[in-house]
């Protein structure tokens, strides 16, 4: 009977996991369909004849219309290496905008917390407080300002902008406001200073709550849309959201959407992959935070 009152009160959390999981099952059978299946009324939820056309086929060619070959997702972009610039495009920002964020915000996270600077706590408040403004009102001011820069198409464009980010300058404070001071005093008794105390000592400390909002700047970053879309001027520099939207309003029809699924089932995997990697440092990267004030 325990056992029994047990699952009906995870039967939501059953329910919830199925809306997640169904949608991901339709993207994963739709890309090993052929075109005829594609289209086929009312559809079939497993292939009958699976085919990997979708990423790429062989037997397509530009001179000769074949309705039952078509452009594969490496086969339909007309730059520079295909998809894999587009993959290239994404991983390179997501990188580099998550090292740079984390770097900037531990720093000022060190000053925040363990250094008594006048003002400290406004300053503070004024962060925390940017949180509760929508993010879409910057976006014309952060327009102009790319504009006037030189930046707009560009990697400096994408990365610049996304580096200040309130809530992991937050969330690194409240981890390093539980960590005792006398860590950070021993070492300014030895002779360290405050650049080698944040590298050796602040750094090393702060890795679990580092990988804890890794993963949630990572998925951001990766899922980023609306910004790229304001920006980028040139299919090269488009990144893999901005490249799919792109691919979907160029090609209509079901039988289209076994690449457009393709494209996002490669979208997909890194970020999945990385979250199985850093999943264990974010469970504990939230526990030892505290969260306190």
């Amino acid at each position: 009977m325990a056992r029994l009152n047990g699952h009906l009160l995870r039967l939501p959390f059953y329910l919830l996991s199925v809306t997640m999981v169904v949608p991901f099952y339709w993207l994963l059978i739709t890309v090993f369909k052929p075109p005829a299946e594609l289209a086929r009324t009312p559809p079939s939820f497993v292939p009958h004849s699976p085919t990997v056309a979708n990423f790429y086929d062989a037997e397509w060619s530009p001179e000769r219309v074949n309705p039952g070959h078509l452009q594969g997702i490496f086969q339909r972009f007309q730059v520079d290496f295909g998809f894999w610039r587009f993959l290239f495009n994404s991983l390179f920002i997501t990188a580099a905008i998550t090292v740079g964020a984390l770097l900037i915000c531990s720093l000022a996270a060190y000053v925040i917390a363990k250094h008594d600077i006048k003002g400290r706590r406004a300053i503070f408040l004024l962060i925390v407080a940017s949180m509760m403004v929508p993010w879409q009102t910057t976006l014309i001011p952060n327009y102009v300002i790319m504009r006037n820069l030189g930046w707009l198409d560009s990697y400096a464009g994408y990365i610049v902008p996304a580096l200040a980010k309130a809530f992991v300058l937050f969330f690194l404070v409240q981890f390093l406001q539980s960590l005792p001071d006398e860590l950070i005093q021993a070492a300014r008794v030895d002779g360290a200073g405050e650049w080698r105390i944040w590298w050796r000592i602040v750094l090393p400390l702060l890795r679990p709550a580092l990988a804890a909002m890794s993963i949630f700047i990572v998925l951001a970053e990766w899922n980023n849309f609306l910004w790229p879309l304001i920006i980028v001027q040139s299919d090269e520099m488009a990144n893999l959201p901005v490249a799919l939207a792109r691919l979907n309003s160029y090609y209509a029809g079901p039988d289209h959407q076994g690449a457009i699924m393709a494209g996002g089932l490669l979208a997909s995997v890194p970020t999945i992959v990385f979250f199985l990697i850093f999943q264990r440092y974010f469970v504990r990267g939230i526990a030892l935070s505290g969260l306190k004030g």
